[in-house]
C-alpha cells in the first residue's frame, strides 16, 4: 500500500484504533493530520509520527462542533496543500443502559459525536475532495452498526447511522472520483478495552468465546484494513461496509 505524498486526516487519532490508523498511514508514506479532542493524546501521536520520520501536524477538534470541523479541514489544506484521504474514527461508547433506561443526555452525547460528528466531517471533507475530483473516505462504524447490542441503544443506533450515511454518500460521489467506505471493527484491544478487562475479571474469556476467531483484534489489525481502503489498491471499492470482527456478525 503506497500512500507516498498523500495527505490523510484521522479523527480520534490520539489513541486506540485512530492512533494505529495514523501510524499505519504514515508508514505507507502519507502526510498525516492528527485530530483529537484530547490535547495530550493528540500531541503524543503527532510527536510519535514525526519521530518516525513522517510529516504530521495535529489539531484539537470536537467533531460535534461545525466550526471546529470546518476549520480542521481548512487546517489540513493549509498545512499540506490538499486532502486525499480521511478516516472518520472519533467516537464514544457512552453509558451502558437499556433502551427503556437510556437517558436523553446520554443519547444526545453519543449521537452528536458518533453520527453527527461523522456527518460534519464528511460534509467538509467531501467539499474539499469534490473541488479536486479525487479522494477516499473511510468511516469507522462498528459490528454493532450491523447487529443490535443490548444496553447500548444510542451507540448501536449511531453506528447503524454511520453505515447508512456511508452508503448514501458513496453513491452520490462515486462518479466524481471519490470513494467512501466503512470499516466495522469488532472487539478490539484498545486502551479503554484494556482498562475494562483489568477491572472485570472473566470478561476477556466471555468476549473471546463469542468470536469465531477466538480472540479480540489489535488496533493495528483494524488499521491494516483502513489503510487498504485509503489506497489505490481499493480503487473499485465503493460503498463497502467491511466487518473486521473475527467473524462475529457472520454467526
Amino acid at each position: 500500500m503506497n500512500l507516498t505524498d498523500k495527505v490523510a486526516l484521522v479523527t480520534g487519532a490520539g489513541s486506540g484504533i485512530g492512533r494505529a490508523v495514523a501510524v499505519r498511514l504514515a508508514a505507507a508514506g502519507a502526510k498525516v493530520i492528527v485530530a483529537d479532542f484530547n490535547e495530550d493524546a493528540g500531541a503524543r501521536t503527532c510527536a510519535e509520527l514525526k519521530k518516525s520520520g513522517a510529516e504530521a501536524a495535529w489539531r484539537r477538534t470536537d467533531v460535534s462542533k461545525t466550526d471546529e470541523v470546518q476549520e480542521l479541514v481548512a487546517f489540513a489544506t493549509r498545512t499540506f496543500g490538499r486532502l486525499d484521504c480521511a478516516v472518520n474514527n472519533a467516537g464514544i461508547q457512552g453509558e451502558l443502559a437499556s433502551t427503556a433506561e437510556c437517558s436523553e443526555q446520554n443519547w444526545d452525547r453519543i449521537v452528536d459525536t458518533n453520527l453527527k460528528g461523522v456527518f460534519l466531517c464528511m460534509k467538509y471533507e467531501l467539499q474539499e475532495m469534490l473541488r479536486r475530483g479525487s479522494g477516499a473516505i473511510v468511516n469507522i462504524a462498528s459490528n454493532f452498526g450491523l447487529v443490535g447490542s443490548p444496553q447500548m441503544p444510542a451507540y448501536s443506533a449511531s453506528k447503524h447511522g454511520v453505515v447508512g450515511l456511508t452508503k448514501t454518500a458513496a453513491i452520490e460521489v462515486a462518479a466524481r472520483g471519490i470513494r467512501v467506505n466503512a470499516v466495522c471493527p469488532g472487539p478490539t484491544l484498545t486502551p479503554l478495552a484494556q482498562a475494562v478487562i483489568e477491572d472485570t475479571p472473566g470478561i476477556i474469556d466471555a468476549i473471546n468465546s463469542r468470536l469465531p476467531i477466538g480472540r479480540m483484534a489489535s488496533p493495528e489489525e483494524i488499521a491494516q484494513a483502513v489503510a487498504w481502503l485509503c489506497s489505490d489498491e481499493a480503487v473499485f471499492v465503493v460503498g463497502g461496509i467491511f466487518p473486521v470482527d473475527g467473524g462475529y456478525v457472520a454467526q
